[in-house]
């Protein structure tokens, strides 16, 4: 990779704009770097501002419930005071290691050269899991997240799925649908207990084990037929949207080709967030290791574990442990 006119040098290229990458540009800059932040979506946040924006999280430590949007909004606050760089719109097509510093080109054309990497990308490139046989439905009232709430406001809404996402966006339309009927194939749910136990607890119809059979409208959805798998017994429920939460495909994309060691398409990392290249750092939903546990809050301790040992790479006299934030004056 020969430099040009348009290369960018900074000390840590932070690669994927989601909640961690965000709060690893806040620590970059608290340490004293120069940051980029490099993310193949138009705008920060990553999967919470692309697919559930107006969500309520819970598990974030200091907020009993946070919007997604608002998070993010807050973590690129937060960041802003150091200045970091946005790289948005550009994918990490190419990396090229050395022993000096780490090169990564885009497929637009773009070469940073940065003396350290943190990958952040989360779950990678990701697209939904399709309802079969629905395609057409697409647009139409069928979709796969909620950007927006307030578009499905005062509908009949479907929510096909048994995992968090479907007992989220239960919860979240649930004060503001005329209806809500979520439908599970199983009797049994991934969603975590306390998300179920709440939906249950709702005014929400749960229906299992049941399947959508077909789903009917006049160009635009008007009902959906469903059935009980156990007895075939089938059911027309009249809504006007239907979310189907069927989980998503993720893609590591280019990153599997960087010779960074992976395990079931995640990158291993040590207890300082080391990947087996020199220089070459990752946090958040896209690590693994022995007891990993994918959440927000995780990804915030990882993001400052591995800021924190990047700059000892990037500043052999630096210090791992840099003091706590309100002891700078």
């Amino acid at each position: 990779m020969q430099p040009g006119a348009n290369d960018v040098h900074t000390d840590l290229l932070i690669i994927g704009a989601g909640p961690t990458g965000l709060y690893a540009a806040y620590y970059g800059g608290f340490r004293g770097m120069s940051v980029a932040v490099m993310d193949s979506l138009p705008e920060p946040g990553g999967q919470v501002t692309a697919m559930y924006p107006e969500k309520m999280i819970f598990d974030v430590a200091g907020f009993p419930s946070v919007k997604g949007q608002t998070l993010t909004d807050a973590l690129v606050e937060q960041a802003g005071q150091f200045d970091p760089t946005y790289l948005l719109g550009q994918r990490a097509e190419e990396l090229e290691h050395t022993d000096d510093e780490v090169v990564v080109r885009t497929e637009r054309g773009l070469v940073v050269h940065a003396k350290a990497v943190l990958v952040t990308a989360g779950i990678g490139m990701f697209t939904p899991r399709p309802l079969p046989g629905a395609e057409i439905w697409e647009g139409r009232g069928l979709r796969y997240f909620v950007p927006k709430l307030s578009e499905l406001e005062g509908k009949d809404v479907l929510i096909v799925g048994g995992g968090d996402s479907a007992f989220d966006w239960a919860m979240s339309l649930e004060p503001l649908c005329t209806s809500v009927t979520l439908i599970h194939r199983r009797p049994k749910f991934r969603a975590h207990e306390g998300s179920v136990t709440k939906v249950l607890g709702s005014s929400c119809t749960v229906m299992t084990p049941y399947e959508v059979a077909e789903i009917r409208g006049e160009g635009y959805v008007q009902a959906v037929e469903v059935f009980d798998n156990s007895t075939d017994e089938r059911t027309v429920l009249e809504v006007q949207e239907v979310v189907a939460a069927l989980g998503f495909v993720a893609d590591l994309g280019p990153i599997a080709k960087w010779g960074i060691e992976l395990r079931r398409r995640h990158i291993l990392v040590d207890s300082a967030m080391r990947t087996n290249l020199r220089r070459v750092f990752a946090a958040g939903d896209i690590t693994e290791y022995d007891g990993k546990v994918r959440l927000i809050a995780t990804g915030f301790g990882e993001a400052a574990t591995a800021v924190n040992n990047a700059a000892v790479v990037i500043d052999p006299d630096a210090h791992v442990f840099p003091g706590h934030s309100s002891d700078v004056k």
